[in-house]
Order: C-alpha cells, then structure tokens, then sequence
C-alpha cells in the first residue's frame, strides 16, 4: 500500500478541495512515484489524514477511476491503474549552459511592453488600476449558466467544431443586429471579425495597413500597446499631441497612411473627439487619401449623457476600421472583441487571423453570445454604470478636496481620470504609495519619445469600492505632499 504520509494537500494552491486531491493523485503517478498495481489508502483513512469530508476523497477517487487512473475493486479498495499514464523512461533534464545568444537572435522583434499591471492588485485596499473587474459588479450565476448552457448537446458543434477562419453566427447575429446599431453602425455578417480582444485586433490591422514605406499617426499620450504594434510593423510614425478635444485632424501629415484614434474616450486623457472635429478628420482621411482605425474601447460606459456617435457611423466613403471589445465591458480575461470594415478588409483579417490561431474558442463565443442575447449584458452594463457614476462623483469630490490637479475629463463617463503633479515624478510617487497599500497608475508610459513627462497620472475606478475612494485620495495627497 502506498504510504497516507506521503499525501499532504498545499493549502495555497487554487482550486476545490476534490480537483485538488485528484491533481495530487494524478501527480504522483505521472512522477513515477505511484506505480500500477499499488494501493491506495481507503478514502476513510486519507480523509481523516487530510482534514477533508469523506465524500470528497470519494469523489475524487471516483473522477480518477473514470479517468483510468485508477481502478477499483470492491470492497478491497482502490489501485493504481494498469493503464494509468506512464512516466517517462528517461530524466528530464534543462541544458548545462546555453551557446545562443538569444538577445543577438531575437534583435529587437520583441515588442516592448510599456505598462506594468501588478498582478496581485486585488490584494491592495486603495487599488485605482485600470481595467480590473469588480466581482461584486459581475453576474457570476448567469455567466455560469450561459456556460452550461454552450456545453450542451444542442451547442456541441459550436464547443467543438473547428471553424478554421469562421465565427460564431449567434455572435456575429447579436453584434451586427444589437451592439453596431448602438453605435449608429450597420455592418453586414461579411464586415464583421470576431478577434482576441481590442489589441488584437489593432495588431491585425497593422499587420495589414502597415508596413516598410508606411506611415501611421498616432496620439499622445495614447494607448502604450498600440505603440508598441506600430514599432514592432517596421513603420514610421508621427505620435501627435492631442488637445482638450482630442486628435487634432489639421496636425496629420498629409503622407500619413494610417490614423489610429481614440475618439469617444481618448486614453489616457478620456477627452472625447466633438462631433465637428469628428467630420473634420474624416474629411482630411478623404482629402490624403487616409485610412482611420477608431478604438472604440468603454463607450457603454457614458453614464453622464449619452455617448456621441463612432467615427464609423459617420463614414461614408468607406475610409474606417473600427475596432470595439467586450473585454472592458464584460470582464478582461474574456479577451474577446470585433472588427467592422469593408467586405475586402475583413477577408484579409480573416486569413491572417486564421493562420495564427484559426478562431477564438468557439465555446467563449456560443457563451459571451447566450450572455448578450439573454439580456445579462446590457443588465451588467446598467448595474455597472450606476456603480462608475456613484464612484466618479466620489472620486471628483475627494480631488476637489485636496485640491489636486485633472489633466483630462471625459465629457461622458468612463472609468477613469487623468491627473498631472506638476514636479513630481509620478513613478517614484507610485512605489512610495504601494507601502501605503494605494496603486495608481503613472503617466510615463502612455507617452511616446526618449524623455516623456513624468507628471501626470492615471486613476481608474473600476474595481476600488466607493467607501474606500476618499481614503485612497487622501493618502495619494499625502504623498504628493512628502
């Protein structure tokens, strides 16, 4: 019998109590250390051992058993399966030394990554990072049940179907009949392309605008990881300042191929792009021959008025990419958003998508579609929006009370505020607050050139509770103060 001593059950390691019992049982004979043939302790025995209910080394055994891992034979108890994976014949083993000089192989094709995410933010009281979801907000149940809902037998071709460069059609349905309209935007099934989030879908259009003898403008401050694209397509670019009001259309050289724009919520400033300057730009894309990729990130959250219309409802020479996501608005870790354009431009996203990664999961699809369709999402983004207005107006009363400084206030909601500390260098201010358990978001890297300024800041209230907001600003205060 396999000795009970050797079980023990690693008190940080995520998961339920059952997958985890599995996944040590699992473990040890894919080590070698459990071999077939060998018995296991009786579930009475090993629950006693553990702390855990009886059922549940029951229910594990049991998963295993059907797993063929394990066999069971009686009332004798449960053995290592003679079919059970086998462990290698030979040690695994990393090479002694490497000969390759990876930096001189690689060069400078890695892009750079120019924002710092901190991946344990949940565990900091005053946390006004941008981007995270907030679990109180989020419809857990529903999400769950629409999940369940795609693992069915009515669904199985849609979990398990290689599409190879096809969408859902229940998807593909919802944003062309629900989310474009809102927008002022009809697209028809061949205009559309689902994508890997926002980001990958601006990488997409890069790869495919631009180029050696391309130039591109872009903003800046602007989106960190656009530029990062941009660099890594081997294109000229301008990175062009932007006003109270946006991208300015008259600063765009007229050999610019591509302008890429945030016009509703710019990033980081969330200035949003008036309707007048909208038809300017578009005017001066047909004038030059322009191309524009509008990023049509957190336009559901206009919770102060209603939001104005895309660049791309405004189109009418067929000048305009746009690119929307459900990652901010449903939760970051869907990765999931949509490209619109002409019919020409989406079959040629549509190949480059599939020789990278065919499709996004067809069962993420079937579920983010039950989930829209059902009304959860529009359910989610009222219950959201009410909770980002009651927290912008907190965030906006603890500023005005210590008397710091906004760089950038969107004229319609958002989830975040742009702020400037004259003087200080935000980025040794942010280190500072950390041992104070705040997080902010410094402003450097949204900018591009060899010295970008250091006195500016962004604050996201997106997952940092309203009651927790005033303290938060006031230790901010503090700091700037020390």
């Amino acid at each position: 019998m396999i000795s009970i001593e050797t079980f023990f059950l690693d008190p940080s390691a995520p998961g339920t109590l059952q997958s985890r019992i599995q996944q040590m049982v699992a473990e040890g004979i894919l080590q070698g250390r459990f071999r077939p043939g060998e018995r296991l302790p009786s579930s009475r025995k090993l629950a006693l051992h553990l702390g855990v209910s009886r059922i549940t080394v029951t229910l594990a055994y049991t998963e295993l058993v059907a797993d063929d891992y394990l066999t069971a034979r009686g009332r004798s108890g449960y053995y290592v399966s003679e079919n059970a994976p086998e462990p290698p014949a030979f040690p695994a083993r990393a090479p002694d030394n490497s000969t390759v000089d990876w930096n001189a192989v690689i060069g400078d094709k890695a892009p750079t990554l120019f924002l710092e995410k901190p991946s344990d933010w949940a565990t900091y009281r005053y946390n006004f990072i941008y981007g995270q979801a907030d679990p109180t907000l989020f419809d857990q149940a529903n999400w769950r049940l629409c999940a369940l809902q795609s693992l069915g037998k009515r669904d199985f071709d849609s979990l398990t179907a290689d599409r190879f460069d096809q969408d859902d059609p229940e998807l593909i349905d919802f944003i062309a009949r629900q989310t474009l309209p809102r927008r002022g935007i009809l697209a028809n099934p061949d205009e559309i392309l689902v994508t890997m989030g926002a980001q990958n879908a601006l990488w997409m259009t890069a790869q495919l605008l631009l180029g050696p003898g391309k130039k591109a403008a872009i903003e800046n401050p602007g989106y960190p990881s656009l530029r990062s694209i941009i660099e890594t397509a081997a294109t000229n670019y301008d990175a062009l300042d932007v006003d109270s009001e946006g991208l300015r259309p008259e600063s765009i050289a007229p050999d610019t191929d591509v302008v890429f724009t945030t016009p509703s919520h710019h990033c980081p400033t969330t200035a949003t792009m008036p309707l007048a300057r909208r038809h300017d730009l578009l005017d001066r894309a047909e004038a030059e021959d322009m191309l524009i990729v509008e990023d049509d990130y957190d336009f559901e959250m206009s919770f102060l008025r209603p939001p104005s219309p895309a660049l791309k409802s405004l189109d009418r020479t067929g000048r305009v990419i746009h690119v929307g996501s459900f990652s901010k608005s449903i939760f970051p870790g869907l990765r999931l958003g949509y490209l619109v354009g002409p019919a020409p431009f989406i079959a040629a996203a549509r190949s480059l998508r599939a020789s990278v990664l065919r499709h996004p999961p067809g069962q993420l699809q079937r579920t983010t579609a039950y989930f829209l369709s059902l009304g959860h999402y529009d359910a989610l983004i009222r219950r959201t929006s009410r909770a980002y207005h009651e927290r912008r107006k907190a965030l906006e009363a603890a500023i005005g009370e210590h008397g710091l400084t906004v760089a950038g206030e969107g004229a319609y909601g958002g989830s975040a505020m742009w702020l400037e500390a004259p003087g200080v260098d935000t980025q040794k201010l942010a280190l500072d607050l950390r041992a104070k358990g705040v997080l902010i978001e410094p402003g450097a890297a949204f900018f591009a050139g060899s010295e970008p300024p250091t006195s500016f800041y962004r604050l996201a209230y997106s997952s940092i509770p309203v009651n927790r907001i005033k303290d938060g600003v006031s230790l901010i205060a503090d700091g700037l103060q020390e």
